[in-house]
């Protein structure tokens, strides 16, 4: 399992709940790869330590990864984007609230050639498409949120991946682009790590807008039912807080000035069911 353990707090500004925190009030935040590769938790961190005096330490894995970490207590609060998983998981007992983030949107990338011709179809064309053609996909195959959505879409389109055209990285975002360019292939991307990173990658989005690449973040907390070394209080305040109009602007801001366009939409009290729409 490849895993990213970075200590991402800050030392609180004058004014803040604290100037200098205890040592023990930290908190372990396990999170899909692209928060991270994205930038987002470089912009929002930083500004939930000051806010709170709370130090965070991150984990960043695939969403499934960031889930079994929770569920053996290694975590405090997850930060995911696997809705199927997350509900089953939050329904198992050990986890406190789950409540809605954020979204953007998956895209379908390929080689500007675009041998299997999937410019501008349908995700389960596609799909088709790229299975007909034997041309070659890099899935990350980590179980992580990404990967859902992917076997999702290949379900959707009754294709059953697999063969020499098929590969799978099993690691995060950021170095499936990078294979995914090296071999002039096809991928699934959430879209702010593949803006982040497009400099450096010979692919172009070819695919967008369905409603079923939708994708959708929800923070969820640990409790001690996980195990007693959850800091059910540290995971109770930056989902307060993640959710809160500050940290929401700070979402909703985050990407404009590099790109022309948020990467991220808030949603902490939205209907889920109207997303997309």
């Amino acid at each position: 399992m490849t895993v990213l353990l970075a200590g991402c707090g800050s030392t609180p500004s004058t004014g803040g709940p604290e100037a200098s925190p205890p040592a023990d009030r930290s908190l372990i935040l396990a999170t899909t790869t692209s928060t991270q590769d994205s930038g987002l938790l470089d912009e929002l961190l930083p500004a939930f330590t000051r806010d709170s005096g709370w130090q965070v330490k991150t984990l960043a894995v695939g969403s499934g990864q960031a889930i079994e970490l929770g569920r053996r207590g290694e975590a405090d609060v997850l930060l995911v984007h696997s809705p199927a998983a997350e509900e089953k998981f939050v329904a198992e007992g050990s986890a406190g609230q789950r409540r809605l983030v954020m979204h953007n949107d998956f895209v379908l990338l390929g080689p500007p050639a675009d041998p299997a011709r999937i410019r501008g179809a349908k995700s389960a064309e596609a799909m088709k498409r790229i299975e007909a053609a034997r041309a070659t996909f890099v899935s990350r195959g980590d179980e992580s949120g990404t990967h859902a959505r992917e076997q999702d879409l290949w379900s959707g389109a009754a294709v059953e991946p697999g063969g020499t055209w098929y590969q799978s990285t099993g690691q995060g975002m950021g170095e499936t682009l990078r294979v995914a360019s090296e071999k002039a292939a096809y991928t699934l991307s959430d879209r702010a790590t593949f803006l982040t990173q497009r400099g450096s990658l010979e692919l172009e989005v070819l695919g967008e807008g369905d409603p079923g690449l939708l994708n959708v973040y929800h923070v969820i907390e640990l409790t001690t039912k996980a195990g007693e070394r959850v800091r059910a209080d540290g995971a109770r305040a930056f989902a307060d807080w993640i959710v809160a109009p500050a940290a929401q602007r700070l979402i909703g801001e985050f990407g404009r000035a590099k790109y022309g366009r948020p990467l991220f939409t808030p949603d902490a009290g939205a209907d889920e069911a109207a997303l997309g729409q």
